[in-house]
């Protein structure tokens, strides 16, 4: 899985970039579905929506945004499914948030 982190400089360059990143974008897709490689993946809206859920004293409690300790957020991700680790890695390192001062966090997903 391909986890998407953005912070606000990063997503502004993002922003006045999106006709390039989003090509690029889409090449990777284009390719990684012709590949077969292609499972799904999405841009996730504004972290301001966002609600964290955490258990006090045994009961769930409900505060707004996800209150990061750092600037960064999780902005999408992808699931890629690649016969390498190092093939996933090379998808990982063109993703365009990469060029534009994001951080991708490349996991595998735990398989039972």
């Amino acid at each position: 899985m391909l986890m998407i982190y953005t912070n606000a400089a990063a997503a502004q360059a993002v922003s006045e970039n999106i006709d390039q990143a989003m090509a690029t974008v889409e090449d990777l897709v284009a390719e990684l579905t012709a590949s077969g490689e292609w499972v799904s993946g999405e841009a996730l809206a504004d972290q301001a929506g966002s609600r964290t859920i955490t258990l006090r004293n045994g009961v769930p409690a409900v505060t707004d945004g996800p209150f990061l300790e750092s600037k960064e957020y999780l902005a999408g991700y992808c699931v890629i499914d690649c016969a390498t680790p190092e093939r996933a890695l090379e998808v990982a390192k063109r993703w365009p948030d990469v060029t534009y001062g994001g951080t991708i966090e490349l996991r595998p997903v735990f398989e039972e």
